[in-house]
């Protein structure tokens, strides 16, 4: 088999480029990227140790990837990650890479008669059906309540039956844009596809940034004893998120490499659960734990814009129709992404310190 993964050189394109070849030695797994994100051009030495073909290109150019050639899946691993790309500056790059680059994929899948698996996110749903869900305030974090105005809201997290309509960010509109894209190919064209809303994924090899990869950015920062802020709902750390493992994210992708007629026509929220939720505060308490470095950290009363009180997802659906469901605990995310950054320190010290 020939897979080729479209932002390959990113966090969880060179993971599944990794884990994926090691699997399974005898496929063939082509890297493409353009190496826009800084960091990611560290993932070429592992490539070139691990037989992993690089193909430097650009999604938003047809002919880099039909020069390609045919191979038989597309993992589309490729987006603009940052909800607040867009927001303050011209929208016009996260719109053409997410979407225009994403429809060269779609293309690509076809001319091939290739089966695609996109990685489509949380944030397709929208921020002010969140934001005014029915919370309660605990000791170190903010919960959803038990009762709910609207459907797909729940003690759980958010289910895919959570209605559409509202803004959610050009990041997640130009994922929910791919998305429709995608059944519009598979009704006329017969793409085989698998969409997936990931929550926050995390672990080692991610280079985190305070817009994204906040896992590895609260990890790194206690590590090397830098400053670090609560930024919103008054400044106390009690945002909540849910975060799934890498390993977790490749075992479901495996499986719909090999079972794609089981997600076809099918779309599936998938994280870490409220078992492997986390606020900002836990998460501090977590880093301090492990790296045994104490912070005094800042607060900032102001909101970010595209900011959620809390974001926890509900693996009802793809648990009780696929039997997915995440396996590593909170505690090896964090425990992994310290190890990786202990092993690494000289080479990841300029980039995430």
């Amino acid at each position: 088999m020939k897979i080729l993964i479209t932002g390959g050189a990113g966090f969880i394109g060179s993971s599944l480029c990794l884990k994926l070849k090691e699997k399974y030695p005898s496929y063939s797994i082509l890297a493409f990227d353009n190496l826009k994100r800084r960091g990611s051009e560290l993932n070429l030495v592992d490539f070139r140790e691990h037989g992993i073909e690089f193909i430097h290109g650009d999604i938003r150019n047809d002919e880099d990837l039909t020069s390609v050639g045919a191979f038989d899946v597309l993992i589309e691993a490729s987006a603009e990650p940052s909800v607040l790309t867009g927001l303050d500056t011209d929208p016009t790059y996260i719109i053409n890479n997410n979407l225009f680059g994403s429809i060269n994929c779609f293309n690509a899948c076809l001319k091939y008669k290739a089966k695609l698996i996109f990685l489509s996110t949380s944030r397709v749903y929208p921020i002010d059906k969140i934001e005014h869900a029915n919370f309660i305030e605990e000791e170190t974090r903010f919960a959803f309540a038990n009762q709910q105005k609207e459907v797909g809201i729940s003690q759980l997290g958010i289910s895919e039956s959570l209605n559409l309509f509202g803004a959610r960010s050009f990041y997640g509109a130009t994922k929910l844009a791919s998305e429709l894209f995608i059944q519009e190919y598979s009704a006329f064209y017969n793409l085989e596809s698998a969409i997936t809303r990931f929550g926050v994924i995390a672990g080692p090899r991610q280079m985190g940034k305070t817009d994204q990869g906040v896992a590895t950015f609260w990890m790194a920062k206690h590590y090397w004893k830098q400053p670090l802020k609560y930024i919103g709902y008054g400044g106390m750390g009690k945002q909540v998120r849910d975060m799934l493992h890498i390993d977790d994210l490749i075992e479901l992708v495996d499986m719909q490499i090999h079972h794609i007629e089981k997600f076809n026509g099918k779309i599936f929220n998938a994280g870490g659960g409220l078992q492997s939720s986390v606020s900002l505060l836990e998460m501090t308490r977590i880093c301090s734990r492990i790296t045994g470095n104490n912070l005094i950290i800042d607060s900032e009363m102001q909101n970010r814009a595209a900011d959620l009180r809390v974001y926890i997802t509900d693996n009802t659906k793809i648990a009780n129709e696929i039997g997915w469901k995440p396996t590593k605990s909170l505690e090896s995310i964090f425990t992994d992404i310290f190890k990786w950054i202990e092993t690494n320190e000289a080479k990841l010290k300029p980039l995430l310190k």
